[in-house]
């Protein structure tokens, strides 16, 4: 590979100057040879001249890398995605040939975590209930002890060891909370690992962050949702499958349960959905990833990736295609 290999941005053109502000592009400047200008939406884009491109840096919105690609591009060898999950987005093709591919999931899984955990500990205080209540009260009484709400000793249970559900443990390590884990694959040191069901009939607090795959759609399901104890919480960062939102509605409705949601089944609601009226469902527009001066962030994974794949080394965010299947 040439010192300056030639490189191109496949995204969408709008997300660029966040994920690369100036001093991202500068540094760019310096690895690959790009036309910052040019950012392709779309791959049979006339202004492309695709023979000798080495390296896609991708965003959200990076049209399909195919055989037809492959065919226009090849030099092509290496995908750096300057954002999360590939699945999607590169055909069978790419992973048959040995291709490199890289992701900055790694990074989009910080702010999701971080979101994550002010949610449990906002949720473990009782912050939504009680802002509910003054907000129709308009008084409370000073002094008067909040009976049932805190976070010492409260049962968080962690349902999937992914990167984000790992980074969220890491987390809440500090607190004196009591840590529970559901994972079919993986098992984290120091955190004790349980059943599904026990897990949901244990836990004050249950955040999911298991990935989207035909096992695991709806698996809190009517009967599992039933497991859950009354005044429990269900925080859903990761995908809106994985709970049977119909049941869900009947529980919140019951008042036994209460929900903090950035994602649902469908996406976004339908305007009439009973959610958005429901004063024990905290709903959030799908902000939990990365927003803003987030991307930059993953900007910088990308740009440090293609630092070591100028330099020979291996790449510290390579994409399995054997773990996609299991993977967010």
């Amino acid at each position: 590979m040439s010192p300056r290999p030639k490189a191109l941005f496949a995204m969408r053109e709008e997300h660029l100057a966040l994920l690369f502000p100036a001093p991202l592009l500068r540094r760019l400047d310096t690895l690959a040879d790009i036309d910052v200008a040019l950012v392709a939406e779309r791959f049979d884009d006339p202004r492309l001249d695709l023979a000798d491109v080495e390296i896609l840096i991708t965003g959200w919105g990076c049209p399909p890398i195919d055989e037809a690609l492959l065919a226009a591009a090849p030099r092509l060898r290496a995908v750096l995605h300057a954002a999360g999950s590939v699945k999607g987005m590169i055909s069978p093709a790419w992973w048959e040939r040995g291709l490199l591919v890289s992701s900055a999931a790694e990074a989009n899984a910080v702010p999701v975590a971080e979101y994550t955990v002010g949610a449990i500990l906002l949720a473990g205080k009782g912050v939504f209930a009680l802002n509910q209540r003054y907000r129709r009260d308009r008084s409370f009484t000073l002094a008067k002890i909040e009976p049932g709400i805190g976070n010492n000793g409260r049962t968080v249970g962690i349902v999937g060891a992914s990167r984000i559900g790992r980074k969220v443990l890491d987390l809440l390590a500090p607190y004196d909370l009591d840590l529970c884990l559901y994972d079919p694959y993986t098992r984290v040191p120091g955190v004790r690992q349980e059943s599904l069901e026990e897990l949901l009939r244990r836990s004050d607090i249950v955040s999911l962050h298991a990935p989207a795959t035909p096992e695991t759609r709806h698996m809190l399901d009517r009967a599992r949702l039933a497991l859950m104890p009354d005044g429990a919480v269900l925080i859903n960062t990761a995908r809106g499958s994985l709970v049977d939102t119909g049941a869900l509605i009947s529980e919140l409705r019951s008042g036994r349960l209460s929900a903090i949601l950035d994602v649902t089944e469908p996406e976004p609601l339908q305007p009439d959905s009973p959610l958005f009226d429901l004063p024990n469902a905290f709903l959030t527009p799908h902000i939990a990833g990365s927003h803003g001066n987030e991307l930059s962030r993953m900007g910088a994974v990308a740009l440090d990736e293609l630092e070591r794949l100028v330099a020979g080394l291996p790449l510290a965010h390579q994409v399995a295609h054997e773990d996609l299947d299991r993977v967010a």
